[in-house]
C-alpha cells in the first residue's frame, strides 16, 4: 500500500491482493518492467518454472490474429523465495521485462481524455497520470497476477483442486449448454479459448469482423473450480463468493459477476432451484448444483462455477469526440496495437485470480481450526 500527498490530501493506493497468500504488484505498461512480490507462499512446494511460463504464454500479447500485435516474450525472472526449485516460505520476488513498447503511439493522448478510460478519473484523483498506454491502469499489470496465480495453482494441484476458465460468449454468440457438457481439453485448441469448436469458429470470425471495422466487442468468461473442499469462506463479511466477485471485478474491463444459476435462476421457483441433500456412500452431497458450490458464503464441496462479463475494449481505432484537459472539444483516434476483444487473453487472468482467492481462503480456513 502506497501513501502520497496531492493538493493537501492524502491518497492511499492499494497494490496488494489477499490475506495470507498475498500478491503485491508494481510497474506500468510502458515502464521498464512489471513485477510483484508473493508473500505467504507455503514452503516445500515444487516450483515448475516451465508451468509458470506456460501460464504467461496464454496471457501474452501477439499470440494470434485476435489479439494486439505487440510482441513481448513475457519471460519471468525469479529473484527470491525459491531455492533449488523448491519454495522456501520467504517472499518470492519476480520481474517480467517490457521489451516492445511504442510509447510514441500515445503522444497525441497526453492532454486528451479517452472515452471510457481511466484518464480523466486518474487525473482528477491524483493530479498526474501516465498517458502511455494507461500507465498503471493498463491490463499489462495483469502479468503479475498470472504469475501469482501460477504459484497458487502449484499449491492447489496436489490438493486435487483444479481451476478452468473458458470463453462462454462473444457479443451475442453464446454457448447453449452447461459446462459439464463440454470437453475442457478443447479450450486451448482455438484462439478464442472456447470448448465448442463450432461456436469458437463463429466467435473468431466475428472478432475479426469487428477488428476490421476498428471497433471492439465484449463477452463472458465462465470459470469452474473442481475439488474445492467443504468449509472455505465465512458466513457474513468473508463470504467466498464475495471474495471471488471482488477478485474478478478487479480485472480490467470486468463489468459483472454471477455464480451458480445467477440471474438466469430468477425465473425459477424455489422448489426448482433448491439443491436437495442425500447420502452417497460416506458423504453427504446434493442432487443438483444450482447454488454453484457455495451456500451461506461457504463452499459445500460441489463444483464452484461463475461467470464474469467483460465490456468491449474502450480503445477504438476510429475517431471519437472527447475533450482535452482544459475542457475544449476535440477528436481522438487511438494509434498503436490493441485487442479487439479481451476475452481470449483474460481467460488465464480469471483463472489466476480464482486460484489466488481459493488458496488464500484455504489457508485462512486452516487458521480457524485447532
Amino acid at each position: 500500500m502506497s501513501i502520497f500527498r496531492h493538493s493537501n490530501y492524502v491518497y492511499i493506493m492499494s497494490n496488494t491482493f489477499g490475506n495470507i497468500f498475498k500478491l503485491t504488484t508494481f510497474g506500468e505498461s510502458h515502464g521498464p518492467t512489471i513485477g510483484g512480490v508473493i508473500d505467504g507462499m507455503p514452503a516445500g512446494v515444487d516450483i515448475d518454472l516451465e508451468f509458470i511460463q506456460q501460464e504467461l504464454a496464454r496471457r501474452r500479447p501477439g499470440q494470434s490474429a485476435l489479439t494486439t500485435s505487440r510482441q513481448e516474450p513475457d519471460e519471468v525472472e525469479l529473484l527470491s523465495g525459491v531455492f533449488e526449485g523448491i519454495s522456501t516460505g520467504t517472499p518470492i520476488g519476480f520481474l517480467v521485462k517490457n521489451t516492445n513498447q511504442h510509447s510514441n503511439d500515445y503522444d497525441n493522448l497526453r492532454d486528451l481524455y479517452r472515452p471510457s478510460h481511466a484518464d480523466f478519473t486518474y487525473q482528477m484523483k491524483y493530479g498526474i497520470r501516465d498517458h502511455r498506454g494507461g500507465g498503471r491502469s493498463s491490463a499489462r499489470e495483469t502479468i503479475a497476477r498470472v504469475v501469482g496465480g501460477a504459484f497458487a495453482k502449484l499449491v492447489l494441484q496436489p490438493l486435487g483442486i483444479s481451476i478452468t476458465a473458458f470463453t462462454q460468449q462473444v457479443g451475442n454468440i453464446s454457448l447453449d449448454k452447461a459446462y459439464i457438457d463440454y470437453d475442457f481439453n478443447q479450450i486451448e485448441n482455438n484462439p478464442v479459448r472456447c470448448p465448442d469448436p463450432m461456436k469458437a469458429a463463429e466467435m473468431e470470425a466475428f472478432i475479426k469482423e469487428v477488428k476490421a471495422e476498428g471497433d471492439t466487442i465484449g463477452g463472458v468468461i465462465q470459470c469452474v473450480i473442481k475439488g474445492c473442499p467443504i468449509g472455505l469462506g465465512e458466513p457474513v463479511f468473508g463470504k467466498l463468493h464475495a471474495a471471488l466477485a471482488s477478485a474478478m471485478m478487479s480485472i480490467n474491463a470486468a463489468k459483472g459477476f454471477e455464480y451458480g444459476e445467477g440471474f438466469q435462476g430468477l425465473g425459477m421457483r424455489g422448489s426448482e432451484q433448491n439443491d436437495i441433500f442425500y447420502r452417497s456412500g460416506d458423504k453427504i452431497v446434493t442432487s443438483s448444483n444450482h447454488s454453484g458450490g457455495i451456500q451461506g458464503g461457504i463452499s459445500n464441496g460441489q463444483d464452484i462455477y461463475f461467470r464474469v462479463a467483460f465490456k468491449p475494449v474502450a480503445t477504438l481505432l476510429t475517431e471519437q469526440p472527447t475533450v482535452d484537459k482544459d475542457g475544449n472539444d476535440t477528436i481522438v483516434m487511438a494509434r498503436g496495437r490493441h485487442d479487439p476483444c479481451v476475452l481470449p487473453r483474460a481467460v488465464p487472468i480469471v483463472e489466476a485470480m480464482a486460484a489466488m482467492t481459493i488458496l488464500d481462503y484455504y489457508l485462512l480456513n486452516k487458521t480457524t481450526k485447532l
